[in-house]
C-alpha cells in the first residue's frame, strides 16, 4: 500500500506541476504563426522601402522635394543629370509611395508624399556624422 500511496502522490505531484505550466493551445499557436508570418512581411516591407533609398539620386531627389514640388526638368535642372535618371528614378519613389504627382496642364509636379521621410534622412545623416567623426579620432590616434 505504501509503494501505491507514493506513486499516487508522485502523480499528483507532476499533475500540479503541468497544470502550473503554460501549454499553447491550437489556437494560441495558429495565432503564434500568424504574428510570425506579420512580423516576417513587416519585415520584408522594411526592406522594400530601405531600398527603394538605397539609390544615391533617389535621395538627391527627395532633397531637392524638401521645400518645392517640382517637375522633372526642374529636378534635372537643379541635379544636373539626363531626364531619362530623373525619370525612371521618380518611378521607383513613386511605385513604394515615397513621392505622389500632380498634373498641371502639361506639366507633372512631384512631391514628398510623407514629410517624415525627410527625418528620417536627417537622423541618417547624423548618425553616418557620428560614424564619420569616429573613423577620423581611430584614424588620428594611428
Amino acid at each position: 500500500m505504501k509503494n501505491y500511496q507514493k506513486v499516487q502522490a508522485g502523480c499528483s505531484q507532476r499533475l500540479k506541476i503541468l497544470s502550473e505550466i503554460n501549454v499553447a493551445t491550437p489556437e494560441e499557436i495558429k495565432v503564434s504563426q500568424t504574428q510570425k508570418q506579420q512580423i516576417a512581411k513587416l519585415t520584408q516591407f522594411k526592406a522594400e522601402f530601405f531600398k527603394a533609398l538605397s539609390n544615391p539620386l533617389r535621395i538627391r531627389i527627395l532633397d531637392e522635394l524638401r521645400n518645392d514640388e517640382l517637375t522633372v526638368s526642374e529636378i534635372r535642372d537643379r541635379l544636373e543629370v539626363e531626364l531619362p535618371n530623373v525619370s525612371q528614378q521618380l518611378a521607383v519613389l513613386k511605385a513604394k509611395n515615397l513621392v505622389t504627382a500632380r498634373k498641371q496642364g502639361i506639366n507633372i509636379y512631384y512631391s514628398c508624399s510623407d514629410p517624415k521621410i525627410f527625418k528620417l534622412l536627417d537622423v541618417a545623416r547624423e548618425i553616418f556624422n557620428s560614424q564619420l567623426a569616429d573613423i577620423q579620432k581611430t584614424l588620428k590616434k594611428l
